[in-house]
């Protein structure tokens, strides 16, 4: 995780006292998955992976159910890095395994930003908060642009072929 409880982020004031709860947290989680998405074109296919909280962070994942073949992760990876630099957001660490690439962020407010490709190609968003006010979180407002696989755990492996995405996989 790159987020820190009670580090000095930008949601604190100059008192140290939180101006943003566990909700709020999570719906800028959502708002900075909702850009990054955006960005990715042609369009994967996502659904929601699970949200967690901790004594006092947030944490939202969408699972990429598009094929992401080895041939085209580094495009996937390149995408990435161009929006976050782009968006202000600071590079802390690329892991460049070929098989399972990784590359980490935090925005200029301390949320950590992860996009990560594991087995079978399929990729992961994942943002977590700076420390926060407790608060209850409610499910992501943003619909799934594919299955929800409501009540599926752990999600499938991807199963959505993309004739660019998905270029050489097997």
């Amino acid at each position: 995780m790159l987020a820190s409880c009670g580090s000095g982020f930008a949601n604190a004031d100059g008192d140290g006292n939180a101006k943003m709860d566990m909700q709020d947290a999570a719906d800028r989680a959502d708002g900075i998955l909702d850009a990054v998405l955006k960005e990715v074109r042609p369009e994967m296919h996502w659904a929601h992976g699970p949200t967690s909280t901790g004594s006092c962070d947030v944490s939202r994942m969408r699972v990429v159910m598009t094929i992401v073949s080895a041939e085209r992760r580094g495009s996937l990876l390149g995408v990435v890095d161009r929006f976050w630099r782009k968006s202000g957001y600071r590079l802390k660490a690329i892991n460049r395994d070929v098989d399972m690439p990784a590359i980490y962020a935090q925005t200029s407010d301390g949320f950590g930003v992860t996009l990560s490709v594991g087995g079978e190609g399929q990729a992961f968003f994942e943002v977590d908060s700076p420390c926060v006010e407790e608060s209850e979180v409610a499910e992501s407002a943003t619909p799934p642009n594919g299955p929800s696989y409501e009540g599926v755990y752990p999600l499938p492996r991807p199963n959505v072929h993309s004739d660019f995405w998905s270029a050489g996989a097997s």
